[in-house]
């Protein structure tokens, strides 16, 4: 069987990829393609650590011990889910790849090429899309959640390592200050050439 197409979508904070990743694995298995949904940090054992220690208590670590805990659950991810439906024929589309760590622990002062090297277990995404959020965007969203300056800051700087991804043919940028339907309608619309160009056949009539 011919292998599938592997999709990510990036984007800083609050700029709707979750939303915007369900919605093209909906409208790409209306289409009669055969896609899955995922996302990181996982369920598994190590993304549960990231989430229940890092992301929702605050432990304080280091952004490179942060960057190593994120490289062992993607490698488990890619490993047990990401190949295993990619050897099937399988679409995956997954909200955040290895980009979100270049651009979160990138932007707290670890090197990129670090990264990419303790992430040579990944398998490099057929498309990679970035949605673009203005700051000004981003802070009314985070409303409410604590220090707004403190994630403002945080969020700029991502960012901008986001925006040089971009710049270096890494991402596919998509403007995101729009509504929900405009930017799943360009999404859609970038994903269906990129497949008919690879000529991945739709699974259903």
């Amino acid at each position: 069987m011919k292998r599938g197409f592997f999709i990510c979508i990036e984007g800083p904070d609050k700029c709707g990829k979750t939303t915007q990743s369900m919605l093209l694995v909906d409208n790409l298995n209306n289409r009669g393609y055969d896609a899955v949904y995922t996302s990181e940090p996982t369920d598994g054992r190590i993304g549960k650590l990231i989430r229940e220690y890092i992301l929702k208590r605050k432990k304080r670590v280091s952004a490179a011990v942060e960057a190593l805990l994120f490289a062992a659950d993607r490698t488990e991810h890619t490993e047990t889910f990401i190949k295993p439906n990619l050897d099937r024929g399988r679409i995956v589309v997954s909200d955040r790849y290895i980009f979100s760590s270049i651009a979160y622990q990138g932007a707290a002062g670890v090197n990129p090429e670090w990264i990419r090297k303790i992430n040579k277990a990944a398998i490099k995404p057929d498309l990679a899309i970035y949605i673009d959020v203005p700051i000004n965007i981003i802070a009314s969203r985070c409303k409410g959640e604590g220090s707004i300056m403190e994630k403002i800051e945080t969020q700029k700087a991502v960012r901008e390592v986001y925006l040089k991804l971009v710049r270096s043919g890494d991402l596919t940028l998509i403007d995101g200050n729009r509504t929900i339907e405009e930017v799943a309608k360009e999404m859609e619309k970038i994903v269906l050439e990129r497949l008919e160009s690879k000529n991945i056949q739709r699974f259903q009539a």
